[in-house]
């Protein structure tokens, strides 16, 4: 058998290497999928929390709504795991408003914040900002302040959203931060009052309905706060006590380009009139 020479070896191997990174390149340029919410099972620092990470492990989740954006329009929720979001792409989707997390406690504020909030706002979204209440660690007042000194304000420019109280499991202990119903609702009717004493609106409160019925006894005083629900189905559920209906629905936390995906019940002139006040 000849034996081959050096020459003759290196153009077969320099074919060969040709034809891997060939058959590798749509693997190479596929776009980076959407940022994975923290694990929701596991005890996370504190600052980490974001709407709605408690849902599927209390609530599961159960399909999605139908096609519907005839009536209701489409938007999405982002907090710092999720980095710089692709607005532009959303955008393109159909999505024509936003949230962004911009402060937790008194003790966090979102370092993605200014991307994320200008972002949206760049593109033409409607955008707005939340909050991540901490009941056991400073009361209603003050994180609203906290809030509003941080991103929570609103001006009245028609893109601006007002913004919302997330009031949901606690992610760091007890699901009902070791208040009891009553000191519960005292906490959210402080920091409602102290925010619209600042700012002139209302906000809105994100919930989801076993986590409301368990922590604040099925309360159904809040009633003229526009209600934003989590539920992840086909439809939006029972809701709590004392709403006859929905302003928005987080639907799924599985989206595409940003995992956590809502509607809004009513058509874009609507989201136009909640920021308009």
């Amino acid at each position: 058998m000849p034996v081959r020479r050096p020459e003759q070896i290196r153009p077969r191997r320099l074919y060969l290497i040709a034809l891997l990174l060939t058959a590798l390149s749509p693997l190479l340029a596929a776009p980076a999928p959407a940022a994975e919410a923290p694990d929701a099972t596991a005890t996370p620092a504190r600052g980490d929390a974001h709407m709605g990470m408690g849902v599927v492990a209390h609530d599961g989740q159960d399909g999605l709504p139908a096609g519907t954006r005839g009536t209701q329009t489409e938007g999405v929720d982002v907090a710092s795991y999720q980095g710089n979001v692709a607005w532009p792409t959303l955008w393109n989707s159909g999505v024509r408003w936003a949230y962004t997390k911009a402060s937790e406690g008194t003790y966090y504020t979102n370092p993605s914040f200014s991307q994320q909030y200008t972002g949206a706002h760049g593109v033409g979204m409607i955008r707005g900002a939340y909050h991540f209440a901490t009941p056991d660690t400073t009361g209603g007042a003050t994180q609203a302040d906290y809030f509003v000194d941080h991103g929570g304000d609103w001006s009245k420019d028609g893109r601006t959203l007002p913004g919302v109280l997330d009031i949901e499991w606690n992610p760091y202990g007890d699901s009902c931060f070791d208040k009891s119903p009553s000191a519960m609702v005292t906490w959210i009717r402080d920091f409602l009052n102290q925010y619209r004493a600042r700012t002139g609106r209302q906000a809105v409160i994100y919930t989801a309905t076993s986590w409301w019925n368990q922590c604040t006894g099925n309360y159904a005083g809040f009633s003229a706060t526009p209600l934003w629900i989590a539920h992840y189905a086909s439809t939006a559920g029972t809701l709590p006590a004392g709403w006859s209906t929905y302003t928005m629905w987080q639907y799924t936390s599985t989206g595409p380009t940003v995992g956590d995906h809502d509607r809004f019940n009513g058509a874009p002139d609507r989201v136009q009139a909640l920021a308009n006040g």
